[in-house]
């Protein structure tokens, strides 16, 4: 059973960069201490069926990871699932944004955990691990976008 952890934050930036900034998924390192490496490996501008490839360091070990967009809304919705076989996936992921005033956003991101073999013994620490640092991250997401 998947379970959920988010974080929610105000941006100072119009809510059509904020999305262009996140949809584009290749900004990720920006704002991911996680994430190495990313890529995106389908042709044409993001949207629905979009995949990223990225290589990522959880709990000091490098994995493959491998995500693909299934909701793409401009400029309020997106939303992933990881097709990567790993231990620990996230089986539903999204940002939800909305105008928060004069050239402002409001961001909410969540993601769903889930656990596979072994990976249902260590889901449980990933998740506290994640809700422990949600707020750090939503900060992390509102630097990256104004700096850009």
């Amino acid at each position: 059973m998947a379970e959920r952890f988010g974080a929610s934050v105000e941006i100072d930036r119009p809510i059509e960069e904020v999305f262009d900034f996140l949809a584009a998924g290749v900004n990720d390192p920006k704002f991911s201490k996680r994430v190495l490496e990313i890529k995106q490996t389908t042709d044409g501008p993001p949207g629905v069926e979009t995949v990223f490839e990225s290589t990522v360091k959880d709990a000091g070990m490098k994995s493959h990871r491998e995500i693909k967009l299934t909701e793409f809304e401009r400029p309020t919705k997106i939303r992933w699932t990881e097709i990567s076989k790993n231990s620990v996936t996230s089986s539903d992921g999204g940002y939800d944004l909305a105008p928060a005033g004069e050239g402002k956003t409001t961001l909410t991101f969540f993601n769903e955990l889930e656990g596979h073999g072994f990976g249902k013994l260590i889901v449980g620490f990933a998740l506290r691990s994640a809700r422990k640092g949600e707020d750090d991250f939503a900060q992390a997401i509102k630097t990256a976008v104004e700096a850009s």
